[in-house]
């Protein structure tokens, strides 16, 4: 049977997540018990629990796996589609490798600030320099982020892409406009505030588990480069997450599969 004929008679998008499920309880229950994943044309086929303690345990385990697929069906879900835009980023790196991607980088991020530049020096538009200070500070930002990024990932293999490029990936996303906004005060309205808004609703929420909202309060004004360091820290768990839901996309689907 062709692979046509079976994609078309296996349901299209039900059949495809009960596929995953399928892996994803097949994954949980391989953690305890042996030969779950994957054994439907194996020789020795699937492990099966004989004795009733061995049921027992099996079918509790089981429960739980089914329960958390809950919450981590829909974190696969993320994953796949952050590791379909990070395949299109990792094939143009491929193609342009890293002093290409560097360079594209430093090139348009130059040609901007060169512009505003010229724009600012001309009477008939009102550009302050600061303004042309803001551009170069956040070209700057950018480049080596993308550099840094594209290194990890290009050397680092799974874990090193984890742990860094992600990251890294996520600094040279928020850390240009917060660094824009530190020196162009039209921009705080936009970025500022809105990132101050954000540092409260954390104190008052996620950081008061063992009181550190009040340590924070106590020892840290949320002012001048501080915004910006507030988004390199939100760089590192927000790609953390992202990269961690694609190696969990990736057990669920290999990339050769879909």
């Amino acid at each position: 049977m062709s692979t046509h004929a079976r994609n078309r008679g296996g349901g299209g998008l039900v059949a495809a997540i009960k596929v995953d499920l399928a892996r994803l309880h097949g994954a949980w229950m391989e953690l305890i018990f042996p030969r779950q994943r994957g054994r439907g044309h194996s020789v020795m086929g699937k492990w099966k629990p004989e004795t009733i303690p061995q049921k027992l345990g099996y079918h509790l385990w089981s429960l739980f796996g089914a329960l958390g697929l809950l919450i981590v069906y829909p974190l696969t879900v993320i994953g796949l589609a952050t590791r379909f835009y990070a395949s299109k980023l990792d094939s143009t790196q491929t193609r342009l490798g890293i002093v290409g991607v560097t360079g594209i980088a430093l090139v348009g991020w130059g040609l901007l600030t060169i512009v505003w530049g010229v724009m600012s020096y001309m009477e008939q538009v009102d550009i302050p320099v600061d303004a042309v200070l803001a551009v170069a500070a956040a070209s700057g930002v950018a480049v080596v982020s993308t550099a840094l990024a594209a290194t990890c990932s290009k050397f680092g293999g799974r874990a090193l892409s984890v742990i860094l490029a992600y990251p890294f990936a996520m600094t040279a996303l928020f850390l240009p406009p917060v660094v824009a906004a530190l020196v162009t005060p039209s921009l705080e309205p936009y970025v500022l505030d809105p990132s101050y808004d954000l540092a409260v609703w954390l104190l008052d929420t996620v950081f008061v588990v063992g009181d550190l909202n009040q340590y924070l309060r106590d020892n840290y004004q949320l002012e001048g480069a501080a915004y910006a360091a507030m988004w390199i820290g939100f760089s590192f768990p927000v790609g953390w997450f992202l990269g961690t839901m694609v190696s969990l996309a990736n057990v669920v689907r290999p990339s050769g599969d879909a």
